[in-house]
């Protein structure tokens, strides 16, 4: 395994990570404040990212998540944390120390490749090697003709490109050029979904895999096929979570997640730990809560359960 997934994972092999943006727009009380302010659906609330990013650094989280959302399509219906992927990244890594900082994902063929390459490990040296480089083939049409890129074709492209990140770039350069900087090693590469690839030439080429929400049945079957394909490589989540005051408060499934107290939380995400999957990024757009509140509980109550200290 990737040593800086071993980090990811911890001496538990399983660990809790927040997928940005930190906001809760998706609530009741959000969705009220994003008419009022006159922002369309799916368009955060940005004021707070970068306290609610450093809490989760200090909180103990173990990984940052960023999505990679070129354009805001209101037919989608969500702008991600707005912000271009790789200059977020490189933000998050000067205001925050230790948490390891994901792309979820990349989406390489709208990309040039050498590009691609020179921008993560940008990140990867600025943030002191902590970025884990999730890439993608990306699934808005709308995106594809606007750039200029075919498609139909978007397979092959991941496919080109994935090989150059692997290899990073060497053995293509002129003679006695250099493509800098040049981290240490090389940041691990985790697909998002099969990008129109196959399962077994995702578990044989990436370092990891990073499986869309689900139920913990859904995850059951998605494991299989993935520990077929790729023995024992990381298997990481997300869970759109709404954490009520109330700790006792049962689940209640909504898409992608679930409305619950921590100890409604603790018992899923035990339940998906004993599946295989090995990371969770909680997603808090749904809750109805203060954030800095529920990222303070999660931090107390949820993750020494999962984190050693």
């Amino acid at each position: 395994m990737h040593p800086r997934l071993q980090r990811l994972l911890g001496s538990q092999g399983f660990s809790i990570g927040l997928e940005l943006p930190l906001d809760n727009d998706w609530s009741s009380n959000g969705q009220r404040l994003r008419q009022e302010d006159g922002r369309p659906f799916g368009v955060p609330d940005l004021s707070r990212h970068a306290e609610l990013a450093r809490l989760a650094d200090r909180s103990g989280f173990r990984a940052l998540w960023v999505r990679d959302v070129p354009l805001y399509d209101p037919a989608f219906g969500d702008a991600a944390q707005v912000f271009e992927i790789f200059t977020y990244l490189g933000y998050l890594a000067g205001i925050t120390d230790d948490i390891l900082l994901g792309s979820a994902a990349v989406v390489l063929p709208l990309r040039q490749p050498w590009l691609t390459l020179k921008a993560a490990e940008s990140v990867d040296a600025l943030s002191g090697g902590r970025l884990l480089l999730g890439v993608a083939s990306g699934d808005r049409p709308m995106e594809y003709p606007l750039f200029g890129i075919d498609f139909a074709g978007r397979g092959q492209a991941f496919r080109d490109t994935v090989e150059l990140l692997r290899e990073r770039g060497r053995g293509r350069l002129p003679e006695g050029a250099r493509l800098l900087p040049e981290s240490a090693e090389r940041a691990p590469l985790l697909a998002a979904g099969l990008a129109q690839q196959s399962p077994a030439w995702i578990g044989a080429q990436l370092d990891g895999w990073l499986s869309y929400p689900g139920t913990p049945e859904d995850h059951q079957r998605r494991l299989a096929r993935w520990r077929e394909a790729a023995g024992d490589k990381p298997y990481v989540s997300f869970f759109h979570l709404d954490l009520d005051a109330n700790p006792a408060a049962p689940l209640q499934r909504i898409r992608f997640g679930g409305r619950c107290g921590r100890l409604a939380l603790i018992d899923e995400l035990r339940e998906l730990q004993a599946l295989g999957v090995q990371h969770i990024g909680l997603q808090l757009r749904h809750c109805e809560r203060d954030l800095h509140e529920v990222i303070e509980e999660l931090a107390e109550q949820v993750l020494p359960q999962f984190h050693s200290s």
